[in-house]
């Protein structure tokens, strides 16, 4: 545990001192909050919601800004391999395992730390959270987001040797997992043929059950979203421990 405990430590470390890193992570969810919410709420009709585009948004948007802070964790990796922290590390008489575990930690904290700052900001543009215990439901929606993804971004990054390269794929599967989450439009209102493809995607149950947790209102039951996100997170956790015991320097 004391070396999970480090490697979170020292992730914390690096992100409060990264002031660009925090500002950069949430300025294109707030700018899809702001201004795809203000600019289609008088357009958009939406059940259950009296009518606010915005409050449907916001769900959306933190689940965003936690996915990709947590998917751009993984880069670390490959830049602890360039500088010779990662084989120092491996060498040391500790578990890879431990050594994941802790880099899954401190992405996922740092990625619901970022998500938390989109939910404060939304509460001074019209999100009113029911009761404490939707909002730690979301909040609980949120960690699984953050693990599930953060070891998505380890796993990919063991694979790999350039930071350029990795921001590539990522961007290119990232991208359309967002799109395809219902994190900006319900998914009733999707055509048939992409709604099982919605359905395929992981992150729609993360992004339905913040919704859940936030507004009460949610297209999938909340049970249904909690063991999905909850299995994925675990199945990428294990995936991403096997190919960072793989890794080579």
């Amino acid at each position: 545990m004391d070396i999970i405990y480090t490697i979170w430590v020292r992730n914390m470390l690096r992100y409060v001192r990264s002031k660009s890193r925090i500002i950069g992570s949430i300025s294109m969810p707030l700018f899809f909050l702001l201004f795809l919410g203000f600019g289609l709420n008088s357009v958009v009709q939406l059940p259950g919601l009296g009518g606010n585009y915005i409050v449907f948004l916001v769900p959306g948007m933190v689940a965003m800004s936690v996915m990709f802070t947590s998917v751009f964790s993984g880069i670390q990796i490959i830049w602890d391999k360039q500088f010779g922290f990662l084989k120092e590390t491996l060498v040391a008489p500790v578990s890879r395992l431990e050594i994941m575990l802790g880099q899954t930690a401190g992405g996922a904290t740092t990625a619901v730390l970022q998500g938390f700052m989109i939910l404060v900001l939304s509460l001074f543009i019209g999100l009113r959270v029911a009761d404490a215990a939707g909002f730690l439901l979301a909040l609980v929606f949120m960690v699984l987001i953050g693990i599930s993804f953060t070891a998505f971004g380890i796993a990919i990054a063991s694979r790999m040797e350039d930071m350029t390269g990795f921001q590539l794929i990522m961007n290119f599967v990232i991208f359309p997992i967002f799109g395809l989450s219902g994190a900006l439009f319900p998914i009733s209102s999707l055509p048939a043929w992409i709604v099982p493809v919605t359905l395929l995607d992981p992150l729609t149950y993360g992004v339905e059950g913040i919704r859940y947790g936030l507004t009460g209102v949610s297209q999938i039951s909340p049970v249904v979203c909690l063991a999905v996100i909850g299995g994925f997170s675990l199945a990428m956790t294990v995936i991403g421990a096997f190919l960072f015991r793989k890794i080579t320097i």
